[in-house]
C-alpha cells in the first residue's frame, strides 16, 4: 500500500513509518518545516519526506497525491497547552484536520487512521476499565478537539464513504520519546534519572494511567490499518492501571537510581484514573500487548543510555 504518515518524524509516527516499511509498504512522511529528522535517521533513505504547514490546505493536498492510506499523527498541542489557548487548538487541529479530510476525498484516499487519545476523550471515568462506548466528557481542550476530529471522520465516512479506523491510544512510551516534555511520564522520569534530577509529580502520586510500550501500540495500529476490520473506534492500551508512585518505584529498580520525588499541587486537567478496556481490539484481531511495563522501561532506559553523547 502507498502510505502517508502525517507527523511521521515524531515519536509514534516514526515508529509506524518504520513498521510499514518493514512490512513492505511504500511510505511517505509529511511533517513541519525544518523538522528534526533524528527519529527517521535509521531509515531516512527508504522514505519520501515532504515538509510544510498542516494548516495550509495546499501543502496537505500536495502530500496526499497518490496515497492509499493516511496515518494522522499530527497534533499541535498537549493537554496543558491546549487549555492555555483553545482557539489555537481548534484552528490548528480541528480545522486543519477537516481540510485534510476534504483533500482525502478529492484525492481518492481509501482509508484514514487517526491517532486519538484514550487518556483524555473519556474524561473522568464512570467505570474502569473504560470501553469504547463509555460517555465522552473530556476536561481539557485537547480531549475536546480529539473528539471533534473523531466525529468529523465518522461524518466523512457517512457522507463520502471514506474508510477509517480511530485508535484511542492509552499512554505509549519507548525509544525516541522526548525526555524534556510536559507529556509522557515514562520518558520524562527516565530523562530525570539519566540526568540525576528529581522527579516532579502533580498530586500525591496515586493518579493511575495505562502505559503501553511503543512496539505493542504500533503493532495494533498497523494491523488495524491493513486488515479488513470494521470502521470505528478501537482502544489500544495495556489494559492495566499503574499509579505514578508505582511507576517511579519500577524506574528505580530498572535504573538502579535512588530518585528524589517532588510532589506539586494536582492539576485540574488530570483525571484520577484512566485504564482502557481493550476487549474490542483483542477480539477483532486476536491482539494483546506482549511487553511488561518493567521490560518496556528497561528497553527505553537502554536506548537512552546508548543515545547519550560520549562524556
Amino acid at each position: 500500500m502507498k502510505c502517508l504518515v502525517l507527523g511521521g518524524c515524531g515519536f509514534m509516527g516514526s515508529h509506524v513509518a518504520e513498521r510499514l516499511l518493514r512490512d513492505g509498504h511504500v511510505v511517505r512522511i509529511f511533517d513541519k518545516l525544518n523538522v528534526d529528522e533524528v527519529n527517521i535517521a535509521p531509515f531516512r533513505r527508504d522514505v519520501g519526506l515532504l515538509t510544510g504547514d498542516f494548516t495550509n490546505a495546499s501543502d496537505v493536498e500536495a502530500a496526499l497525491k497518490d496515497t492509499d492510506i493516511v496515518f494522522h499523527f499530527i497534533g499541535t498541542t498537549l493537554p496543558q497547552s491546549s487549555i492555555e489557548n483553545p482557539a489555537y487548538d481548534i484552528e490548528t487541529n480541528v480545522l486543519a484536520s477537516v481540510r485534510m479530510l476534504d483533500a482525502c476525498v478529492k484525492r481518492g484516499v481509501k482509508r484514514v487512521i487517526f491517532s486519538s487519545s484514550g487518556g483524555t476523550v473519556y474524561g473522568i471515568p464512570q467505570r474502569t476499565p473504560i470501553p469504547e462506548d463509555h460517555p465522552n466528557n473530556p476536561i481539557c481542550s485537547y480531549g475536546i478537539t480529539k473528539l471533534a476530529v473523531e466525529k468529523y471522520i465518522s461524518l466523512y465516512h457517512r457522507l463520502y464513504g471514506l474508510d477509517y479506523r480511530i485508535v484511542r491510544f492509552a499512554n505509549p512510551y519507548g525509544p525516541r520519546q522526548k525526555t524534556h516534555a510536559s507529556q509522557g511520564a515514562v520518558a520524562v522520569f527516565l530523562g530525570n534519572a539519566l540526568e540525576n534530577r528529581p522527579i516532579t509529580i502533580w498530586g500525591d502520586g496515586t493518579v493511575q494511567r495505562d502505559y503501553i510500550y511503543i512496539d505493542d501500540a504500533v503493532d495494533a495500529c498497523v494491523r488495524l490499518a491493513m486488515g479488513d476490520y470494521a470502521p470505528g473506534i478501537y482502544n489500544v492500551g495495556s489494559g492495566r492501571a499503574t499509579a505514578l508512585n508505582e511507576l517511579v518505584e519500577t524506574i528505580k529498580r530498572v535504573t538502579g537510581k535512588s530518585l528524589a520525588v517532588k510532589y506539586a499541587p494536582a492539576r485540574k486537567i488530570d483525571v484520577p484514573v484512566n485504564v482502557l478496556d481493550i476487549t474490542k481490539v483483542s477480539a477483532a484481531m486476536k491482539w494483546g500487548p506482549s511487553t511488561k511495563l518493567a521490560d518496556g522501561i528497561r528497553a527505553t532506559w537502554q536506548w537512552l543510555l546508548n543515545s547519550r553523547p560520549p562524556q
